[in-house]
């Protein structure tokens, strides 16, 4: 077949896998005129992204990436105009909600006022090390979703990288109640990560920067419209997609200028095999997988009766007793073990979103008086972490924390579906061993990743070494999340060239 830079081909580019990465990347070429193909493994696109009916026809379940603080601000989806290609953005007024148990939680508002009360003697210490304003947020997501290089704005990505490289055991002692400590704590463990760990404050401090503006949305109609839009956005260009392809090896590619790779470090470095040079695939195999999740999905006859008022007023609830539960899942996990009680991201996606369950075989009822009463389904989910690569069932553990926290939840409950750490790894294959963050998030590989670039002034972390293949995947700068970062500046790169 022909290399990357042969004359007449089919295609100028060639992206394999149709995650948040590979169909921004693939948007982007295409805009810039450039015939693109996506080949994609699964019969639908999305990745990360996938939205389905688990249980019910017309209830929509978001198969793994659900709300999405990043994917509000990132600078990729606005470039794409995904607003123009129907993505519409549910924002509730609390960005997030931490129960601590029936009686006692913390709420994250977006409105300032409300936000202050809530935390009390700890909201000027808040709204000086984490808060954002709206002014500056965008400054800030340009610089932090990009690759690692001269900042373009120099104190305020030094302000940011003062904090962001503390340890969230050393960051929260700014903090006098022991509820904002561990609000706190759970925001940066969605990472991954021990609370003692260097660097692990800067994960929350990303995530909590638009809770107090833009919020923590979800996507109308399930994370699924988020591919949706980027697909349009192709095919309006005039790429072209092909789902039901595993790519196994180089050869099995149609010929193209340059190639595009959404995928695991792992399944590049065996689709590439020997093309890659011996320093770049020494620097891949050095690649290390985090933790796992293991994931339960929930189909309700009523929301979740929490007692908190406030976690019915959001798409996102963090469930732990104190900051002790956190600290000591999160060691756990990153020494093999699996936590001795788990801590919970949870959502409800149908409190902003009733549509999704409107189509549902609950829909109506007959009432007392033998009228018919509309009855609509819900949908929640919630997950916790594991060891990477992990096949225990957790369902039975996270079940117990939500009855912990909203009493008679197990009454409401009409189906569910747990996914362990292993099958969410065969279920996507950038997801290896349950890790949905494509690879660790150690400080060591936030400041190479996925590998340290020979050009510090412009590091380039999407090459790999192959003239015009390229890697695109959360396994790149800036990391995991549904942003489509990883792809445009693997695009940007690529046209550049």
């Amino acid at each position: 077949m022909d290399h990357p830079g042969a004359t007449n081909v089919a295609w100028d580019a060639v992206v394999v896998g149709s995650g948040p990465n590979g169909l921004t990347a693939a948007a982007m070429l295409a805009r810039a005129g450039r015939r693109v193909l996506v080949v994609e493994a699964a019969s639908t696109v999305g990745g990360g992204m996938r939205s389905a009916e688990l249980f019910e026809p017309g209830v929509v379940h978001d198969l793994c990436s659900a709300v999405h603080p990043l994917g509000r601000v990132s600078p990729a989806f606005a470039e794409l105009g995904l607003a123009d290609h129907g993505l519409r953005w549910l924002t509730p007024e609390v960005s997030l909600t931490h129960v601590f148990d029936a009686r006692s939680s913390v709420a994250l508002h977006r409105d300032g006022a409300a936000g202050a009360e809530e935390l009390g003697i700890d909201a000027a210490a808040w709204r000086r090390l984490v808060a954002v304003d709206e002014k500056h947020l965008t400054t800030l997501i340009s610089q932090v979703l990009r690759p690692l290089g001269l900042p373009r704005h120099p104190w305020p990505m030094a302000r940011f990288g003062a904090r962001a490289l503390r340890s969230v055991d050393r960051f929260t002692r700014a903090f006098d109640d022991h509820r904002t400590r561990t609000l706190f704590a759970g925001a940066a463990a969605h990472a991954m990560v021990e609370m003692s760990a260097a660097g692990s404050a800067g994960p929350g401090l990303l995530l909590l920067a638009p809770s107090s503006t833009t919020g923590w949305p979800i996507a109308r109609g399930g994370s699924q419209a988020i591919a949706d839009a980027l697909v349009s956005c192709l095919r309006e260009a005039g790429g072209e997609i092909e789902t039901g392809r595993r790519i196994t090896a180089f050869d099995e590619l149609p010929p193209a200028h340059q190639y595009y790779f959404d995928t695991s470090v792992t399944s590049l470095l065996d689709v590439l095999g020997a093309r890659l040079p011996s320093r770049v695939a020494r620097a891949y195999r050095r690649w290390r997988y985090g933790p796992g999740v293991c994931k339960i999905d929930f189909l309700l006859s009523e929301p979740i009766p929490w007692r908190s008022e406030s976690a019915t007023r959001t798409a996102t609830v963090h469930v732990a007793q104190d900051y002790r539960q956190i600290a000591d899942a999160e060691t756990a996990v990153a020494h093999g073990e699996h936590p001795r009680r788990p801590w919970l991201l949870c959502g409800e996606p149908t409190r902003l979103d009733p549509l999704r369950a409107e189509g549902s075989a609950g829909g109506e009822t007959t009432s007392a008086g033998g009228g018919r009463a509309h009855s609509t389904r819900h949908v929640a989910w919630a997950y916790c972490h594991v060891p990477n690569g992990s096949s225990r069932d957790m369902g039975e553990a996270m079940i117990d924390e939500l009855e912990r926290c909203a009493p008679g939840f197990r009454d409401v409950v009409v189906a569910s579906r747990v996914q362990t750490a292993a099958q969410l790894g065969e279920h996507d294959a950038n997801f290896v061993g349950g890790d949905i963050g494509c690879g660790a998030t150690s400080l060591r590989q936030i400041l190479g990743r996925p590998r340290f670039s020979p050009n510090p002034v412009r590091p380039n972390p999407y090459a790999t070494g192959v003239p015009g293949v390229y890697l695109c995947s959360s396994a790149t700068a800036p990391g995991g999340g549904v942003h489509g970062m990883s792809g445009y500046w693997a695009a940007k790169f690529g046209l550049a060239e």
